[in-house]
């Protein structure tokens, strides 16, 4: 009894090099985000700083 031959896609394994730039590259791009955000937080503190030692902005409530 032969039975019909189906023809299926062969499937090969990953490719090691393809991964490592997909890695390296998505790792990148997330580092370079989290810089940016740190960066923003940083200015954010900076400024806040200045504004309290020219007497802008107070930490203490006004009664």
């Amino acid at each position: 009894m032969a039975g019909s031959r189906i023809a299926h896609a062969t499937l090969k394994g990953p490719s090691v090099v393809k991964e490592i730039v997909i890695g390296i590259t998505l790792g990148l791009c997330a580092g370079g985000l989290w810089k940016m955000h740190h960066w923003n937080e940083q200015r954010k503190v900076r400024a806040f700083y200045d504004m309290l030692e020219k007497g802008e902005i107070s930490v203490v409530a006004e009664e």
